[in-house]
């Protein structure tokens, strides 16, 4: 391996620690529901499979030195513990920074860098995580994703502050605070899916074995 080669991290960065926040299974994708194309129960299983397949990916790329899911849902809690991924109740429940403040807060005095993650990356390849944590190098850096307005990971300098800004228009929210733009062709990491339309994106991209077998 060569010191240029961008599918894994370059030497002397310390391993990110990636925080993926995951709302209860009853409240996430509800727009994945618009059209009553899919069964309530169809719909959860299916949200639980893609937070499982984009954490085994994650946890699979070099450069990670752990994933720390946030949720309070008993059900992806007990499934995320059966694969030995640590997870963090959502004490502050007010939603998606309040939840990666938290997370950072509690990682930080026992690790060098945090880095945050989306959850709904079912066609995530370890080889293109590694590949962007690589090119951040030690910077506050994202990765938008597909439609270039939203952000699927974004990651601390080290020892600094994760200091999130998701929601709508966090590209340019994430790029006003300095954060520097990670724009690779890492289609399975830009990929993050809200719709169904983006979920056939995914498909087209390769989906984890869970999110295949629950479509």
């Amino acid at each position: 391996m060569s010191a240029t080669d961008h599918r894994y991290p370059q030497r002397g960065y310390p391993p990110v620690h990636l925080l993926v926040p995951v709302k209860p299974l009853h409240l996430a994708k509800s727009r994945l529901l618009d059209g009553g194309a899919r069964h309530p129960a169809a719909h959860t299983e299916l949200v639980a499979a893609v937070a499982l397949d984009t954490v085994s990916a994650a946890r699979r790329a070099a450069g990670v030195g752990g994933v720390v899911v946030i949720t309070s849902d008993p059900v992806l809690t007990a499934a995320f513990a059966a694969m030995g991924v640590e997870v963090l109740p959502d004490a502050p429940a007010a939603g998606l920074n309040a939840a990666l403040r938290h997370g950072d807060a509690a990682l930080r005095h026992r690790v060098e860098r945090v880095g945050a993650l989306q959850a709904d990356l079912p066609a995530l390849r370890p080889d293109e995580l590694a590949a962007a944590i690589s090119a951040a190098g030690a910077d506050r850096s994202f990765c938008p994703d597909r439609h270039g307005t939203g952000t699927t990971l974004l990651l601390a300098e080290p020892g600094r502050p994760l200091d999130p800004r998701f929601g709508p228009g966090s590209a340019d929210a994430h790029a006003g605070s300095g954060a520097k733009p990670l724009l690779g062709p890492w289609d399975s990491l830009r990929c993050d899916v809200d719709t169904e339309a983006d979920l056939r994106a995914a498909r087209a991209l390769g989906l984890g074995p869970r999110t295949a077998a629950a479509v």
